[in-house]
């Protein structure tokens, strides 16, 4: 079992930034792909990305290339978005989410452990 807690959502003009973290317990959190979700008002939860069990690989959705940054760092069981350049179209709740295995885009069915989510409300 593994629980996920993510944390530094808020509200933000367009063109600021962000860090988001999640922070893991439980089971090993370096034999987890780390993956970031958002969900936007009315729409489905989309992939944002993703961070290999090292962090020496990542994948993005092409909409946040450039502009946001996944890492990790296992000795504190945590993984990090970092957003910047935000716009108002990325305003959602943002989710982190564990995988067994680097197969990107991730999807959402194949996720394992979901967190609760932090509101990320960027203003125009």
């Amino acid at each position: 079992q593994v629980q996920l807690v993510e944390s530094g959502g808020g509200l933000v003009q367009a063109g600021g930034s962000l860090r988001l973290s999640c922070v893991a317990s439980g089971r090993s959190f370096r034999s987890y792909v780390m993956g970031w979700f958002r969900q936007a008002p009315g729409k489905e939860r989309e992939f944002v990305a993703a961070i290999s069990y090292s962090g020496g690989s990542t994948y993005y959705v092409d909409s946040v290339k450039g502009r946001f940054t996944i890492s990790r760092d296992n000795a504190k069981n945590t993984v990090y978005l970092q957003m910047n350049s935000l716009k108002p179209e990325d305003t959602a709740i943002y989710y982190c989410a564990t995988d067994p295995s680097f197969k990107v885009p991730l999807n959402y069915y194949n996720m394992e452990y979901w967190g609760k989510g932090t509101l990320v409300t960027v203003s125009s």
